[in-house]
Parts: C-alpha cells; structure tokens; sequence
C-alpha cells in the first residue's frame, strides 16, 4: 500500500505544451498537488558579466541545478515542504525571496530535461512526455519569449538554432524512450491531463483517496 505522494514528471521540447498539461491536472485534482517547474532550478550567473550570461547554453543539463530539483522533489515525497527558487529571466540570475511549496498528494514537475537527467527521472513514479513537432514548438517559443520574456524575435531565432534544437536532439528527444507515456500534442490538454491521471491511477494501485479527480 503506498503511504506516500505520486510523484509525475511531464517533459517534452520548448514549446511542446508542458505548461498547460500541467495546469489541466492542476485543475482535474482540485489543486491537491505540489507543483514545481524545472526552469525555477536555472543556476545563479549573477557573478558573470552580462554579455556572458546571454551566451550560455541555457538548454544543457548542466545550466540547472538539478541535484536541487532532486532533493526537493526528494523533500516533498517525504511529507515536507520545500523552498523553491525564483529565478529573473531578464537577468539569469536567481532572486533573493523562494516559494514555500507545501506537500500534497500529488507532486507534478514539468521541464524540458527532467528525464534526460537520470537522478531527476528516477526521481518520479510516472513519466509524461509530450510530442509535438518541431515546427509548432519554435512557434509558441518565439510568443513566449517575445511576450513574456522581453526578448527579440532576431535573438530567440538564433538561441533556438544555436542551442534549443541541438540540445532538444542530443538530449530531450533521445530521453523519449523512457518515458511511460508519451502524448500527442494535437490532443487538448484537459484530455492528455485525463490520459495522465488514467495512468497514474493504474501506476499508483487505483487509490483513489490519494489521486482524487475534482468534480
């Protein structure tokens, strides 16, 4: 019998649609869930000078703590809270305030490398990816990042070909294989979320009292 939370990691490329799954199950569990983002977890470069930070490779593995993710994902499985950083995308640098997260039934993560990364996707009881081409992905990743991010069109055009499509297929894509799910994008997210929460139900013994479905 489990006597601890479900924990599910939903990873896929930039722009694969991540955010909103996420925010489906969110909703489909009453909010009974702890949710962390992998890109809350991008290292500190407020020690290099701007022009450097801008240069990093921001897709690797290595540009985010994930011995971090780990243990906190780790803390929250074990029934505790966790403190989660907050991280300034405008300037790559970590902020000073973090945000309790406190522990829930269900723990969702969502981020691009969470199971390219062997100690985060041996982390989670259920692993998601979602499949979406490569076309409509860099199409929303231009959006977000124009809108919500402060970025040219002209920069994240070359940070896409420079680093996010190598990188998605040296180490996003291969990691598709170990995935115990994998989703089409052209499915809305409340039906993936019901995909998912079909899934964990099976993977979590069909307790019930710990996945709860809001009406």
């Amino acid at each position: 019998m489990r006597t601890r939370p479900f924990a599910i990691a939903i990873a896929g490329g930039s722009g694969s649609g991540k955010t909103s799954l996420t925010a489906a199950v969110v909703r489909a569990l009453g909010g009974r869930c702890a949710v962390l983002d992998h890109d809350s977890y991008y290292r500190d470069l407020g020690h290099q000078p701007i022009a450097v930070r801008a240069a990093t490779n921001f897709d690797h593995p290595d540009s985010l703590d994930n011995p971090l993710l780990a243990q906190h994902v780790a803390t929250l499985l074990a029934g505790r809270a966790v403190e989660r950083p907050c991280y300034d995308f405008s300037t790559h640098t970590r902020m000073a305030e973090t945000l309790r997260v406190e522990p829930q039934p269900t723990i969702v993560c969502e981020g691009i490398l969470l199971l390219a990364v062997p100690e985060l996707r041996r982390s989670f009881d259920l692993r998601v990816y979602v499949d979406t081409p490569a076309d409509v992905r860099a199409l929303r990743r231009v959006q977000r990042d124009v809108l919500e991010r402060g970025r040219t069109v002209a920069s994240v055009i070359k940070q896409y070909l420079d680093t996010v499509r190598p990188m998605h297929e040296r180490f996003v894509e291969p990691a598709r294989r170990t995935a115990d799910l994998v989703l089409d994008w052209r499915l809305s997210p409340q039906q993936q979320a019901e995909m998912v929460l079909e899934r964990a139900h099976e993977q979590n013994g069909g307790r019930a009292d710990e996945l709860t479905v809001s009406g």
